[in-house]
């Protein structure tokens, strides 16, 4: 339930504070004074499209505030995991728009996304819109409707359906892509069938071009590596006749320094010293003289590095830089290859998954269509009843559910008959209601589906719009009605609706010559009749007219505390 409403520079209203009573609230004023601006409010708390065309002419920004009485958990959690927080039971919803068009919504004192506002907001406030008599002509509202009094089961059914018919248009898709690519996909596992041949024909190992080029380079240079490595060896093991080299060299010098080291103790570490570079040059001999066997050249060894080389070249030609690059490009390939081969298995069981969605599709629409079916009888009815109330007794009201190809929302076609008058046949309501007729079909369904919903806050924008007389009493009283178990508001310029209400603001406008501007003013006794003579004559103070205001107020008040289900 909505406690108060804050409207400051929108539209033509400069400040208005309206306290909406747990009932019946009713809003009314002259003509282009503003009324529709407490609507246009509501529908930004509810995270309507901001326009900065609706900030008051010389303001900077409009700002919408709406205090809330929440107790629902799923609510309260849903603020709290926005970021906002309640004072007691409540919650404060705010939306400022500037005029450059900037927006920012507010959820219990945190900024957020008009959309988590708008989560919120809708289940707590339910808008009818004049919109809403154009769209009821229409097949998709009318089916909405239905679902909605149809409850909660069919709803779910409804949502499976629609996952299954989502997931079916997806594989669908996939399936026609993987078809129509068929020849594609052939050239292409040809072309990377051969490439993985060819790989697999020369067998490369990873970085073996970069050894063999290092091979050809040294086996090239064998002779001057031979003649470095004899030199080196000289040196180190001297020649067989002379025995010069620094192995007898450092023996010399090993024998001296333990002689030296057993006559002075401070020598023992230079001794230890020349030990180890006598071994050190020991084993450097030694591996040099591997080293030269090494430079041994195997015949032909050459000539079948070159020949593996222009192998490995004929394949990083094609597909890489270097080996490793091919054997990537290798793996990558297999991998697609893979994939390419598996797409007639994928193919087989997409269209198996199609079929087993529409076996599934087909059960779910006809589940859809039962409940449909069943529903519409008990809802037509309920609204006759009240169609009844509001002086159309003789109407006719029929949900004609027809076959059709299946869509997101089932395998129903919905048209809404409807007929006024006693043996008129029932045709498309958007073909033979008028105006009038239009605006009581439409509150007598609002009040059904309203009845089944026992809570909520419902906006009523000009719902009487097209009649007047009686039809408007009844539509006032069916409005009390509504509001005896659901806060209503209605803005209205029926004085017989307004004077149902619990509680009567009226819009009023100032002119200083250059800006118009509005307020709301809340009216009682006397400034309610005042208010209603005008409604009905124009006239505030004329006798006869506010004689009939209070006649007026009188029969509401007395409707109003009749029991609902009285037919008096």
């Amino acid at each position: 339930m909505i406690d108060e409403l804050r409207i400051s520079d929108l539209g033509v209203i400069n400040e208005a504070t309206i306290g909406l009573h747990p009932g019946l609230t009713v809003v009314t004023g002259e003509t282009g004074a503003g009324k529709t601006m407490i609507v246009t409010g509501m529908g930004l708390l509810l995270g309507g499209r901001s326009d900065p065309r609706a900030v008051r002419s010389g303001a900077d920004r409009a700002r919408v505030e709406g205090r809330f009485t929440v107790s629902d958990p799923a609510l309260l959690q849903s603020v709290s995991d926005a970021g906002g927080q309640l004072d007691d039971d409540e919650l404060l919803i705010a939306r400022h728009v500037t005029s450059a068009g900037r927006s920012r919504a507010y959820l219990g004192g945190a900024q957020v996304p008009a959309g988590v506002c708008a989560s919120v907001a809708a289940a707590l406030v339910t808008i009818h819109g004049q919109s809403e008599q154009v769209r009821l002509a229409t097949a998709d509202r009318q089916r909405e409707i239905l679902d909605r009094y149809a409850g909660r089961e069919l709803l779910e059914l409804l949502d499976d359906y629609r996952g299954k018919y989502a997931e079916r248009r997806t594989v669908c898709a996939e399936l026609d892509q993987l078809r129509s690519e068929a020849q594609t996909r052939a050239r292409e596992i040809d072309l990377l069938r051969f490439g993985l041949d060819e790989i697999e024909k020369v067998a490369p190992l990873p970085g073996e071009d970069t050894a063999l080029g290092a091979e050809a380079s040294r086996l090239q240079s064998v002779d001057d590596l031979r003649l470095s490595a004899q030199q080196a060896m000289l040196a180190l093991a001297g020649d067989e006749d002379e025995a010069a080299g620094a192995n007898t060299l450092i023996a010399v010098a090993r024998k001296a320094m333990e002689q030296l080291a057993g006559q002075d103790v401070g020598a023992e570490n230079l001794a230890r010293r020349v030990a180890d570079a006598s071994y050190l040059v020991a084993d450097l001999t030694g591996d040099l003289a591997n080293y030269l066997e090494s430079l041994e050249v195997e015949p032909g060894r050459l000539e079948a590095i070159a020949q593996r080389r222009s192998e490995l070249a004929g394949l990083t030609r094609k597909y890489g830089h270097t080996v490793d690059e091919v054997l990537a490009w290798s793996a990558d390939a297999a991998r697609r290859l893979d994939g390419l081969e598996s797409s007639d298995e994928t193919i087989s069981v997409l269209a198996e998954r199609v079929g087993l969605l529409d076996a599934e599709l087909l059960r779910l629409a006809s589940q859809i269509t039962a409940r449909r079916t069943d529903a519409a009888a008990g809802f037509a009815a309920s609204v006759l009843d009240e169609l009844a109330a509001l002086a159309m007794p003789h109407a006719q009201l029929v949900f004609s559910i027809t076959p059709t190809e299946q869509g997101p929302h089932g395998a129903d076609q919905l048209d809404l008959l409807f007929s006024a008058n006693p043996g008129s046949e029932p045709r498309s309501l958007a073909k033979v209601a008028s105006g009038g007729e239009l605006s009581r079909v439409r509150l007598a369904l609002e009040v059904v589906l309203a009845a089944g919903e026992h809570s909520g806050t419902f906006v009523f924008d000009e719902v009487d719009a097209g009649v007047g007389g009686k039809v408007a009493v009844e539509i006032g009283r069916r409005l009390a009605v509504l509001a005896q178990h659901s806060q209503v508001i209605v803005v209205t310029h029926l004085a017989q609706v307004a004077a149902f209400a619990d509680r009567h603001y009226v819009v009023v406008k100032s002119n200083d010559g250059q800006i118009t501007t509005s307020g709301v003013v809340q009216v009682s006794d006397d400034q309610r009749a005042a208010e209603l003579a005008r409604m009905m004559a124009g006239l505030e103070t004329s006798r006869s007219a506010l004689a009939h205001a209070r006649e007026l107020m009188a029969m509401a008040a007395a409707v109003r505390h009749q029991d609902p289900d009285d037919p008096q």
